[in-house]
């Protein structure tokens, strides 16, 4: 009947909250992202159903990461025989997001059904889902993988057909995007799962009945109420799940953050060899791009140098 913050205010801005209901076992997280997904989306001139499709995969990297106890990197990557042949999403577990698609415009259709980007836009493929243990990207991490067909007219689809062939736990969201180019992407979402105590206490007839409760709830959302900053993410856990208690727990601030360096290129072309190095010269110097934030990081006469020759 009542939302428990412990006296915390209710989160502004970019934010991932979690939160319990008095119900058996369901946990939850709801998202809003704004600022930070903008500016990622913003940082490369996408085709604007590319540019959705963008912020619907970084809303749902964003809640599916914090469903998960990691320290590391979470990732969603979609392949297909689409225009969008690539799209990868990731965040860390302090809450950075990044994001790019690749797109082949000369493939690239007319008009896009924006309802049904999957088919449209990725095309026949997978949905990879991986958490890289350990940190940072490197060879000491632990790797675990989830990969399904895309399947369905969403993102959205694809992840609930990838819970559907989950046998660790239930698990239902409801997602909305906004923005274009004359306004500012926005997004939120909202995620339930349940998980079992033991082999058999997910089917459980009060944990089932509690579910559905939850389910049905869910299903009655106004999908705008998500992404609505006006609206206080208290007050919309507690219309939604009026019949149960909601105890809400210390936000993450969820922000745009790129983890491309020098440093991180320098290893790579220390790796390639001295000829190879020469054919990626330009007026002297190797020019990077990095696909996820567009930064251009140059490298001159001395530092190939100092490359070739470390």
């Amino acid at each position: 009947m009542h939302v428990v913050a412990d006296g915390a205010s209710a989160p502004e801005g970019d934010f991932i909250l979690p939160f319990l209901l008095d119900a058996p076992d369901l946990h939850g997280r709801l998202v809003r992202l704004g600022a930070s997904i903008d500016e990622i989306v913003r940082q490369h001139d996408y085709p604007e159903p590319v540019a959705r499709l963008l912020a619907e995969a970084l809303t749902l990297t964003a809640v599916l990461s914090a469903a998960l106890k990691f320290e590391g990197i979470f990732t969603l990557q979609t392949k297909g025989d689409g225009p969008v042949s690539l799209l990868v999403c990731d965040a860390t577990h302090s809450g950075a997001l990044r994001g790019y698609a690749k797109v082949d415009e000369d493939s690239f259709p007319g008009e896009i059904d924006i309802t049904a980007p999957v088919p449209g836009l990725l095309g026949s493929g997978h949905l990879a889902l991986t958490v890289d243990h350990g940190g940072d990207q490197g060879a000491d991490m632990e790797r675990y993988q989830g990969i399904v067909e895309l399947t369905g007219k969403t993102l959205e689809d694809c992840v609930h057909h990838y819970f559907r062939q989950s046998q660790q736990f239930q698990a239902a969201l409801k997602l909305t995007v906004s923005g274009g180019p004359a306004e500012p992407w926005r997004s939120g979402a909202l995620m339930l799962q349940r998980l079992p105590t033991d082999e058999n206490a997910i089917d459980a007839p009060e944990k089932t009945e509690a579910w559905k409760s939850a389910m049905v709830a869910m299903a009655n959302c106004d999908q705008s109420d998500l992404a609505n900053r006006a609206k206080s993410p208290f007050d919309l856990l507690y219309e939604l799940f009026t019949e149960d208690g909601v105890r809400v727990f210390d936000h993450k601030v969820a922000r745009a953050e790129c983890r491309c360096s020098s440093d991180r290129v320098r290893v790579v072309l220390a790796s390639i060899a001295i000829e190879e190095l020469e054919e990626l010269k330009e007026d002297g110097q190797i020019a990077v791009t990095c696909e996820f934030c567009n930064r251009k990081i140059l490298f001159d006469e001395s530092d190939i140098a100092a490359i070739s020759n470390p």
